[in-house]
């Protein structure tokens, strides 16, 4: 998708940043029937307008009952089979986030209303519990937070995360969780005993060590020190813990690779992974849009190495290239990484958790006796 030029009129609405906010862009997404566009009518349309925009980024919480909660990964490219995501939408308001396309299946935007209009699925446990249950279902390597992070703000009100841990924890399912934010220490007392039993592990991504680049490119999520810490207290409570150091954007937080493997390994990190940016759908313009306002020196330098990393597109979506590019450069990014992995001890594989203690029906029906047979062996 190529990035559209605003108008001079809208650009008036979405062109100061917002402090907390990734954008106040509130960007159509592709299958909208109509576009809207502001004129000046000469009754103040266009200031009362702007007044508007700096009341939106309020958040909402739309409370939804949801008919699944497991969904299936077909790509080769990931490591897990299925994936629990509790919340749509994301306070964090990454610029970077590849999710924000999803909010467009809602007719909602994915640039302001991805981060301010937050879907909350309240019945998760419930359903999470119901797919254990069922007859056919088989443990597979499940990840939580895939799309967006599971520690939501309202996530300290709702304990929407946490009923579904305590729902694999009842059925010894094991799961990896990945998330930015500090909140999971909140579930350690439950995360740790399965993770001493091979059914945990949790992955914090650090994106920069650069506390004014974080504000900026990932406005509310945890600061970069405050998930060094968490990643400090995981470890410290014998979780096994890994870093991921993603989206690698080129001449922005690439430089910093090194140093933040560094760092997480001293934190106690024994695993890692990387991806580079992506660019999806209509998160390619709101990107280039935040370029400009954020590093308009660097704006034209930083799309050209992404084209060099997608074939000389702006994203590629192609299953074993979208994840880490492709040519020389992608190429040298790899070895670099590689090679600090190396250097620092830190594993590229994920953590092998147990498929094999499963039990469908939960902690009552193990607690349950068992009947006597009515026949005594032979």
């Amino acid at each position: 998708m190529s990035a559209p030029s605003p108008s001079p009129d809208a650009a008036t609405l979405f062109d100061a940043p917002r402090k907390g906010r990734g954008t106040m862009w509130a960007l159509e997404h592709r299958f909208s029937s109509s576009r809207r566009e502001t004129f000046d009518d000469g009754w103040g349309t266009l200031e009362q307008a702007a007044r508007e925009e700096v009341l939106a980024p309020q958040t909402q919480i739309i409370e939804e009952q949801v008919r699944s909660i497991l969904a299936g990964n077909d790509s080769p490219d990931i490591g897990f089979d299925l994936s629990i995501n509790p919340y749509r939408g994301c306070e964090h308001g990454c610029i970077y986030c590849y999710a924000r396309p999803t909010h467009s299946y809602l007719n909602l935007s994915p640039g302001l209303d991805f981060e301010t209009r937050i879907v909350a699925k309240v019945n998760a446990a419930e359903r999470l519990r119901a797919a254990f249950a069922h007859r056919g279902y088989e443990p597979l390597l499940l990840n939580i937070g895939s799309a967006t992070d599971a520690y939501q703000p309202v996530e300290r009100r709702l304990r929407i995360t946490r009923s579904l841990i305590e729902v694999l924890a009842e059925h010894r399912h094991p799961f990896s969780l990945i998330t930015k934010s500090a909140g999971v220490e909140r579930d350690i007392d439950l995360i740790a005993p399965m993770a001493a039993d091979r059914l945990a592990a949790v992955y914090v991504s650090i994106t920069t060590l650069d506390p004014q680049l974080a504000r900026v490119l990932e406005p509310r999520a945890a600061s970069p020190q405050r998930r060094l810490r968490t990643l400090r207290a995981l470890a410290d409570a014998g979780i096994p813990v890994g870093v991921s150091v993603s989206p690698v954007i080129p001449f922005l937080n690439e430089p910093e690779l090194e140093r933040i493997l560094e760092a997480a390994r001293e934190a106690g990190a024994t695993s890692a992974f990387s991806i580079v940016l992506r660019l999806p759908w209509e998160v390619n313009p709101l990107f280039q849009h935040w370029l400009q306002q954020h590093v308009p020196e660097r704006a034209g330098r930083i799309m050209a190495r992404i084209r060099d990393l997608r074939g000389g597109k702006d994203n590629d979506s192609a299953f074993g290239a979208r994840m880490t590019g492709q040519g020389t450069w992608a190429q040298l990014l790899r070895q670099r990484f590689h090679k600090a992995c190396s250097r620092l001890g830190l594993h590229r594989q994920r953590v092998e958790l147990d498929l094999t203690q499963f039990r469908r029906g939960g902690a009552q029906a193990a607690a349950m006796p068992v009947q006597a047979s009515l026949f005594p062996p032979t």
